[in-house]
């Protein structure tokens, strides 16, 4: 099962298809990075994914997968694993746990494929690793690292990581010029039952512009427009609105930058988790134990609900779980954030 026994000249990565869930498989990839450091180390992505790693220190270069484009349909889905049957890779390792990662890895003819044996993908497989209910319930960096710990592979230490570049550095700095910055992002493309109201996000900025002296920038993607659009029109903050407005990449410089990043649980809070700025952030639905930002400052913001986590993308009820976060709770959550880094215990749950 140990794959440090074998001599990898060129290894495939598949990563995951949420930017959040890529963010948290960059330890395993620093992993892999220093367990084969001479090997050329490929990542396979979407477009989104391939753009947050494009740079990135623990690959060497990106292929896109484009399944709304040139890769769509079986035809498309033959031509991905033709051209990459013409790389000649040695390894697939496989972060993304659906069938199909290891179809494309069998179709495309690399002789050693690693990966969890979920989707019924175990025969696809020759190093197949099972997942029992202790692994799922791990902290997403931890489900990733476990993987490549039952073949042989040692975590190097590293933690999240991300890498921006100087001409996107400098881009975010003329854009936002001199002052202390907090980013809200009210958003989260998983579904809405992870976003808490704009409503209660506008009382957020017009709270950390009087009483922090912050200018405020909403982040979020193209889909999320229309609730930017309500927070600008309920708060007296004038926020920098540019959700929808920005790539990927320069989503990343301008959370780089802030002082601090108020979110629901989503890509982004991730992204500024691996630049380690401080965070609030807020969960309903989802599992704060398996996908809670890895900063050295975090609060996170959260109501002890009978029904949380149901990890569903539609609130089927009342969504008390965010329902019941108050505008005066994430405050406190910010206090704490902004305030001495020992203070709590990097767990806030609403009273």
């Amino acid at each position: 099962m140990r794959l440090l026994d074998g001599n990898f000249r060129k290894i495939l990565v598949r990563s995951t298809n949420w930017i959040g869930d890529a963010v948290m498989t960059t330890p395993a990839m620093g992993a892999v990075r220093s367990a084969f450091p001479s090997a050329e180390i490929v990542l396979l992505a979407n477009p989104l994914v391939s753009e947050l790693m494009s740079p990135h220190p623990y690959c060497d270069r990106v292929i896109v997968y484009d399944k709304k484009g040139r890769h769509g349909g079986v035809r498309g889905l033959w031509r991905l694993c033709a051209g990459l049957a013409r790389e000649r890779f040695d390894l697939a390792v496989l972060f993304q746990n659906a069938i199909e990662a290891a179809i494309i890895a069998r179709l495309a003819r690399i002789p050693v494929r690693a990966g969890y044996s979920t989707d019924g993908r175990g025969f696809l497989l020759t190093h197949s690793v099972p997942v029992t209910r202790e692994v799922r319930s791990l902290h997403h960096t931890a489900y990733y690292l476990n993987l490549l710990q039952n073949l042989g592979i040692a975590p190097s230490g590293s933690g999240l990581r991300l890498q921006t570049t100087e001409p996107e550095r400098a881009w975010a700095a003329d854009t936002l010029g001199p002052g202390s910055w907090a980013a809200i992002n009210p958003g989260a493309a998983y579904g809405a039952a992870k976003r808490w109201y704009p409503e209660r996000f506008a009382r957020v900025a017009d709270r950390l512009a009087s009483e922090f002296g912050f200018s405020i920038l909403l982040v979020g993607g193209p889909g999320e427009v229309p609730i930017g659009m309500e927070i600008e029109r309920e708060t007296g903050a004038c926020p920098e609105n540019m959700i929808g407005g920005t790539s990927v990449r320069r989503m990343m410089a301008l959370l780089e930058r802030m002082d601090l990043v108020v979110t629901n649980d989503s890509g982004p809070m991730h992204v500024a988790a691996a630049f380690d700025r401080p965070v609030a952030a807020l969960f309903g639905p989802t599992d704060h134990t398996t996908t809670s930002p890895l900063c050295s400052r975090h609060r996170i913001v959260r109501k002890d609900i009978e029904c949380a986590p149901c990890l569903k993308r539609e609130c089927p009820t009342d969504h008390r779980c965010m329902a019941e976060i108050s505008v005066e709770d994430v405050i406190e959550a910010v206090r704490d954030v902004l305030g001495d880094p020992g203070r709590g215990s990097g767990l806030r749950n609403g009273r």
